[in-house]
């Protein structure tokens, strides 16, 4: 499996250098055959036209691709909103001691630590 993600993301990395292999290997009948300057031997072209029509060819073909992607994403800012309900504040001056309160419970626990961690030592 590892190897066919390599060899997929490789041929992706190699693929604007296909045109050039593909000349490097059939010099010869690009040169001889598909060049456009085969009339002006003072050029020496010996096919870099064509090589330079399929290069321009593979980069054409790539644009699309990243334009696409940037027309296709939109980004959009969501807020989501809840209205608070007013509060209502009343005074008290602390004397009326008929209210009790028997939710309450004490959960609380803190752990006085005073201990600091050390890795342990290993001697060679």
């Amino acid at each position: 499996m590892k190897s066919l993600i390599m060899m997929m993301a490789l041929t992706m990395l190699l693929k604007p250098v296909f045109p050039v292999v593909d000349y490097i290997v059939n010099y010869d009948y690009i040169a001889k055959v598909l060049c456009e300057n085969k009339t002006k031997p003072e050029l020496k072209c010996n096919g870099k036209c064509h090589l330079m029509k399929e290069m321009a060819k593979q980069a054409e073909n790539e644009k699309p691709i990243q334009n696409n992607k940037k027309q296709a994403t939109l980004e959009f800012e969501v807020l989501f909103f809840q209205e608070i309900a007013s509060l209502q504040f009343t005074q008290s001056n602390g004397d009326d001691k008929s209210i009790t309160l028997d939710c309450y419970s004490n959960h609380y626990f803190h752990l006085n630590s005073d201990a600091v961690f050390r890795p342990p030592i290993f001697s060679c």
